[in-house]
């Protein structure tokens, strides 16, 4: 067994995989290792045709505590290049596969974990759920954590969690755009699911174009954005799930997908 992560992906048959960091006694850290393995079991879920939406999560009572501080002292700068291009490359492949990815979080998500939370395209957080970016108060900024929770939150709103190290919790992550659900603390594996079903219900070709095409217009100009989602929609209508979701809809009957 890898002493740093267990992967585990569950009920393929209802088109849902959960991607799970398994080491509780070690606030569940990303290490190299572990950030590899889900990098690795993320582009391997994303070309499964079966699985419609990835939900990542966390056992025991913290999400993750971050990067693995105890592999990061006394390094070489390649070593430590070698860190933060795998935790580049982890949080690339969040919004890189196909499916939705959806972060189930309780307890701590902080430094690195508040990154992959904010790096997933959904968020559903436990009441007891708390984010940070506690770098500055160790003399390492979460620099690479701001590029995700600044995209997220806002300039100002992130300045204040990076600067000031201070953790927000659930509400106030909800209320800062990081979290799209609160929910008590026992609901947060039957509400996640329920997120995770309502997108399976859709067309899965409409939610990989849609996916794709939102972190494309995103940070365009507006002008070039509305360019290129109007070819986007063009191409999206004239595919046989389109043609089927409309038809379906003027004759009132529930659709028939082919996924594509």
């Amino acid at each position: 067994m890898n002493p740093n992560l267990t992967l585990t992906t569950v009920e393929r048959d209802s088109g849902i995989a959960f991607v799970t960091l398994n080491r509780p006694e070690q606030r569940n850290p990303l290490s190299l290792e572990a950030m590899r393995d889900v990098t690795k079991e993320l582009r391997r879920l994303g070309g499964d045709d079966a699985v419609r939406v990835v939900v990542v999560g966390a056992s025991g009572p913290v999400f993750s505590a971050g990067h693995d501080l105890k592999e990061m002292v006394g390094r070489t700068l390649e070593e430590e290049r070698a860190i933060f291009d795998a935790c580049v490359e982890m949080m690339q492949a969040v919004q890189e596969i196909p499916q939705p990815v959806i972060a189930s979080v309780q307890g701590a998500a902080v430094a690195a974990g508040c990154q992959l939370v904010a790096s997933c395209d959904l968020v559903v957080a436990s009441s007891n759920a708390v984010f940070g970016t506690p770098g500055v108060k160790i003399g390492l900024f979460c620099s690479t954590p701001m590029v995700a929770l600044s995209r997220a939150i806002g300039r100002k709103r992130a300045m204040q969690m990076l600067l000031t190290g201070q953790n927000i919790d659930a509400d106030t992550a909800a209320d800062w755009g990081l979290v799209n659900l609160v929910v008590p603390a026992e609901d947060l594996d039957a509400q996640t699911r329920e997120l995770a079903e309502q997108i399976v219900a859709a067309s899965p070709l409409t939610v990989r174009i849609g996916k794709q095409a939102f972190y494309h217009q995103i940070d365009l100009p507006q002008d070039q954005a509305y360019t290129a989602m109007a070819e986007t929609m063009a191409t999206n209508a004239i595919t046989c799930d389109a043609q089927e979701g409309m038809q379906a809809f003027v004759n009132k009957r529930t659709p028939r997908w082919r996924g594509r």
